[in-house]
């Protein structure tokens, strides 16, 4: 499976509560459940009024699809193409 990240504009979301934030997974759940697709969740990071999502599955479409059935916005789907990090240094 290919690993996207998705950006979605969610005005207030560093003030959603812990059961907000429950809730949110909870659907987001479901939703994978019932996709019949291969996907998986990887994290979320919540900063300021947006969430950044890290999602895995076989194509930008069924990452809209995920947020399309879960009333989720996904203003930007970008596919992660490298992964680097202070142990990338080391490599050279």
């Amino acid at each position: 499976m290919k690993q996207f990240i998705i950006e979605r504009n969610v005005p207030g979301a560093s003030q959603l509560n812990a059961e907000q934030l429950r809730d949110i997974s909870a659907k987001s759940c479901a939703v994978v459940a019932g996709l019949g697709k291969p996907y998986n969740w990887v994290v979320s990071y919540v900063a300021g009024d947006k969430l950044y999502c890290v999602h895995e599955a076989e194509s930008a479409d069924v990452i809209y699809e995920h947020a399309r059935d879960g009333g989720f916005p996904a203003d930007l789907v970008t596919e992660v193409t490298a992964r680097i990090g202070p142990q990338t240094a080391e490599l050279a």
